[in-house]
């Protein structure tokens, strides 16, 4: 594989950074509602992406949407409900780092859920997508493939770097333990999921940079839209002095102390 140069990869990002503003611009401009699912194994890159498309896009417009454990209420509702919840309104984005197919993959192969569940979620998420694109709901959904070679070094890296240290948890190590388990799990999920009104695209993850930027080039894509040529602003004039105002002196503040 062809490693793509430092230099050559921030180009290109800052050009689809971009176009991913004028994107977010129409997505505003039309009111529209976006939901783009991330999912894959552990370490393929899947929240390096999503952190690269919200970089330069308005949080109150693009939402990360990264749910945790269930809780007991959780639980005894209806699966997708928790999900919709974080569903957009009009003129939003929401990026989901990792999304309902938690039941296809982490809570089949963990016994997290019974068969019943198991099946009936299979059945169901298609029929639920479809629902949401007949609402107006633009949805794409990704899968990040990555060699268990190199997902071998990135795991190797993660113990090395104290700073990347809370990336692995227990239950990363539990699903390395059951990788071919995981691999039929998908496998299943692609079956009966990648459907054609709401298919799975797949990113080859194992160059970090050329996933990012083909995925980000793949949803603009996908996405149509069109430039929004923002209005012109232009600042006003800063308000005048006001004579009888005396600002504190700067030593009666508390300073962060400026050690570099």
């Amino acid at each position: 594989m062809t490693k793509l140069k430092r230099a050559e990869y921030e180009d290109e990002l800052a050009r689809l950074h971009l176009e991913l503003v004028k994107l977010q611009d129409w997505v505003k401009a039309r009111g529209l509602r976006v939901v783009v699912l991330f999912e894959g194994r552990d370490a393929a890159g899947k929240g390096g992406v999503i952190k690269r498309i919200a970089e330069p896009l308005n949080p109150r417009i693009c939402k990360i949407a990264a749910l945790g454990t269930p809780t007991e209420r959780e639980k005894s509702q209806w699966y997708f409900q928790r999900y919709v919840a974080h569903l957009p309104a009009a003129g939003e984005i929401v990026l989901f780092d990792r999304s309902w197919y938690n039941r296809a993959g982490v809570e089949h192969v963990m016994g997290f859920c019974n068969e019943q569940e198991y099946w009936e979620f299979l059945r169901a998420a298609p029929e639920f997508e479809r629902l949401l694109i007949r609402s107006g709901v633009t949805l794409v959904k990704y899968w990040f493939s990555v060699s268990d070679e190199e997902q071998e070094r990135r795991f190797q890296e993660r113990l090395a770097d104290r700073t990347k240290r809370w990336k692995i948890s227990d239950m990363d190590l539990e699903a390395r333990r059951r990788w071919f388990e995981y691999s039929k799990a998908k496998d299943e999920m692609f079956a009966h999921t990648d459907v054609e009104d709401s298919p799975w695209w797949v990113v080859d993850a194992d160059s970090k940079r050329k996933a990012r930027l083909n995925c980000i080039s793949h949803l603009l894509s996908v996405v149509p839209y069109e430039d929004v040529r923002p209005a012109k602003l232009e600042l006003p004039p800063r308000q005048p002095a006001d004579p009888g105002y005396q600002r504190p002196p700067l030593d009666s503040m508390r300073w962060v102390p400026a050690k570099y």
